[in-house]
């Protein structure tokens, strides 16, 4: 079953866009037909990650109605091993561009809702993408609302950090049950999790926490910090315990099991 998944954080630094890319990535491995789009219009960063070049049409001129979502798309599928395809719409980079979309109002941004909402017609029924995945604004931008409006699932990224824990927390409680979206929350950047006992315990301490259900926790691995958002795990480190901790994470979106 084709699903939008946004992915979405409190705040920056929890490894949201890291998250975004390789279970994407993930998907497109096991042979789907992949889209990840960069949300992030103050903080543009697909474009760096996935070292691609200068696009001629950004998913801001999408949003602005200004070209059809095809223009946008890049074919990135050689970067991905199997048989999948693998593909990104990224938000233009330059400060003028962040300056236009910082500056759109709400009339602006219901119509940018009605244009996300349209990509499951032309993206997924159309040319029958399997997933979407929107890489959103950290927070309550109208930008991420309307991400999570659009979304059949939410990925939620959180760390250990208090204000981290306590801002998740009111998110979840306060935006997330008004819109009742299927949610699944990734602890990321855990220290001492390694072992099973001590897993499962913080599993449960996280769930009744949250009200929500756990999709996944990642230990605060050295290698990910050391690659500094060069590297996608997927591809590049195919047998390393973070990329088998998003092909579990992948199982369960597919399979529906996030309990």
């Amino acid at each position: 079953m084709s699903k939008i998944i946004a992915v979405h954080s409190y705040k920056g630094g929890t490894g949201k866009t890291l998250l975004s890319v390789n279970l994407a990535a993930t998907f497109a491995k096991n042979g789907k037909k992949v889209c990840v789009f960069d949300l992030d219009f103050r903080a543009p960063s697909l474009f760096a990650l996935l070292k691609t070049p200068n696009a001629d049409y950004w998913l801001n001129d999408y949003l602005n109605s200004t070209c059809e979502i095809n223009k946008t798309l890049l074919d990135l599928s050689s970067k991905i091993p199997g048989n999948g395809k693998f593909y990104a719409c990224l938000a233009n980079p330059a400060t003028e561009a962040i300056r236009d979309m910082s500056s759109k109002d709400r009339k602006w941004e219901m119509r940018a809702l009605g244009r996300l909402l349209a990509l499951r017609e032309t993206m997924i029924k159309d040319q029958k993408f399997d997933y979407l995945f929107f890489d959103t604004s950290p927070g309550l931008q109208y930008s991420s609302i309307n991400a999570i409006v659009a979304a059949d699932f939410v990925v939620v990224a959180t760390t250990g950090d208090r204000s981290d824990v306590d801002g998740t927390k009111r998110m979840l409680q306060e935006l997330y049950n008004l819109f009742e979206k299927k949610t699944g929350l990734v602890l990321n950047k855990v220290l001492d999790a390694s072992a099973t006992a001590k897993k499962t315990e913080m599993q449960n301490k996280i769930k009744a926490d949250y009200q929500v259900p756990m999709l996944g926790m990642v230990p605060c691995f050295c290698e990910i910090l050391r690659a500094e958002g060069n590297l996608i795990f997927v591809q590049d480190k195919p047998d390393h315990p973070f990329t088998k901790i998003l092909a579990e994470m992948a199982r369960k979106i597919e399979t529906d099991e996030v309990n």
